[in-house]
This record gives C-alpha cells, sequence and structure tokens, in this order.
C-alpha cells in the first residue's frame, strides 16, 4: 500500500492551505522537536498569508527537501513573483533548519549512515546536540 502522505515519488513534511486556512504536517514527523515545528508552521502559513495559494514542503526520493507551490487557476490574487521570491528568501534565511530537516530524513527515513552524510567536524557537532 502506497503511504498516503506521497505523491509516488516524494513526501510531504508539511503544507499550508490559503482557500481553506489549514496547516498540515505529517505525521510521520511528529516526533521533530516543538521549536521546530512551530518554526515550520509560521513559516507555511506566514507564506499563504502573504503570497496566497498553496504550499508545500516535500522530500525528494534522494531526500533533498523542496518547496512547491500551487494556485488555483482562477485565483487572480496569487501572486506568481512574490512567491518566488518569498522562497528564495526562506532558502536562504532558513538553509541551516532547511539542511538540518534534509540530514533527518536521510537519517531517520530512507535510513542512510550519518557518518556517510557528514565529515568529522559535523559529526561532532551533533553528537554533541
Amino acid at each position: 500500500m502506497q503511504n498516503p502522505n506521497t505523491d509516488g515519488d516524494s513526501t510531504v513534511l508539511c503544507g499550508a492551505n490559503s482557500y481553506v486556512e489549514k496547516y498540515y504536517l505529517n505525521e510521520q514527523f511528529s516526533g521533530l522537536p516543538e521549536s521546530i515545528k512551530q518554526e515550520l508552521q509560521i513559516m507555511c502559513v506566514m507564506y499563504t498569508e502573504d503570497i496566497g495559494g498553496i504550499i508545500l514542503l516535500e522530500f525528494m526520493p534522494d531526500g533533498r527537501l523542496q518547496f512547491k507551490v500551487e494556485a488555483e487557476e482562477n485565483d487572480y490574487l496569487f501572486d506568481e513573483i512574490g512567491s518566488a521570491l518569498k522562497i528564495k528568501q526562506y532558502q536562504a534565511e532558513k538553509r541551516e533548519l532547511l539542511e538540518s530537516l534534509e540530514l533527518y530524513y536521510k537519517v531517520k527515513v530512507l535510513g542512510i549512515p550519518a557518518d556517510e552524510l557528514l565529515d568529522d567536524e559535523q559529526m561532532e557537532r551533533y553528537q554533541e546536540d
């Protein structure tokens, strides 16, 4: 049976929908620290408040995290240019968070050993946390 939180190739981490004013966090990631879950919720909800439409954060099969944006065809208030700028802003400002989530997914979900993904300095830093 296929995971209902995937579209076949990717796994949804979280998302927000301005049309129904809802936020969604995939239950598979309920074990994330509360502060990270709150940061993801704020990021997604602020996006839909500012831009409109629907935003999803999805893990690709190789563990990369990507933003996916959708808008209804007749949504004339959706800001397509603002969307691209907001995503670039998030990728810059939330870089450490996004990279940590990718690492978490690769280790916890894909089962890749952390020592294959990190150099010695990074391993020491994560072991301290």
